[in-house]
């Protein structure tokens, strides 16, 4: 089976992700600094690079080869290595919107932070959909992000930070990721493009781009569907068969009512 697009050019250095650059910046600074927090709150639109920076960050501050005063993960050591294949045991990724009874997060959250990490340095909780949690599960994910262990660093991940209690904001380091403009849009679907040896018209990844309203994963997975037809070069008419359609008279035609 093949990899969507979005999960085979998933970026692995910081200097791979697109946009977002001022929580780029920031959380580089603070892990060359040594200084990192022990809890984060990535909040924004979904498709946006959310859970993408969190692993980053989790590669980064766990990294064996990573020099002193630098951000950037190796890619090459055991543990970014088994961070990428999904397989390291002190990387834990929890779905919040499947996991949202305090059962669940003493079970897999606390229980776990209590122990010091199997290989790494620190043990990171990346929480997707976070807003999800019941009242109970934030009451006691809050005991532990109030006395925190050591070795233990917490990543919450949410669309709706309105229903994330302010009592755990107040405990992150909070970062607002915004909509991909269109230029970083344009400039990641073409390098993909490359990638994968297709010539598609500017005119098409244009329209991927105006469709996917700032969503980069979306951009990403229309593109995919795209280049799923199998054509080497791509033009309006063969990406017409994929792109959503609107009827613009129509449009038009309620506005002038």
């Amino acid at each position: 089976m093949s990899l969507a697009l979005y999960r085979k050019y998933r970026p692995q250095k910081w200097q791979d992700l697109t946009g977002q650059n001022p929580i780029k910046i920031t959380l580089q600074h603070e892990i060359e600094a040594g200084k990192i927090s022990h809890a984060y709150l990535f909040t924004g639109p979904r498709g946006i690079g959310k859970t993408t920076t969190a692993r980053l960050f989790a590669k980064a501050v766990n990294c064996e080869n990573r020099q002193e005063g630098t951000s950037e993960p190796c890619n090459a050591c055991g543990s970014c290595l088994e961070l990428t294949a999904g397989n390291d045991l002190d990387i834990l990724e929890i779905d919040a919107a499947s996991h949202t009874g305090v059962d669940n997060v003493r079970e897999n959250i606390i229980a776990n932070a209590r122990f010091t990490p199997v290989k790494r340095k620190y043990k990171v909780f990346i929480i997707d959909e976070v807003h999800m949690l019941s009242i109970s599960a934030f009451n006691a994910l809050l005991k532990i992000l109030e006395e925190p262990p050591a070795h233990a660093v917490f990543i919450l991940a949410t669309t709706e930070v309105h229903k994330v209690p302010a009592t755990i904001i107040s405990r992150c380091q909070r970062f607002d990721f915004k909509k991909v403009n269109t230029d970083d849009l344009l400039k990641r679907l073409a390098w993909i493009c490359q990638q994968e040896k297709v010539k598609i018209g500017k005119e098409v990844l244009v329209e991927i781009s105006r469709h996917s309203e700032g969503s980069l994963r979306d951009a990403e997975s229309l593109l995919g569907q795209i280049l799923a037809l199998g054509e080497k070069e791509i033009t309006s008419a063969e990406a017409s068969l994929v792109l959503p359609h609107s009827n613009y008279n129509l449009v038009l035609e309620l506005v002038n009512q």
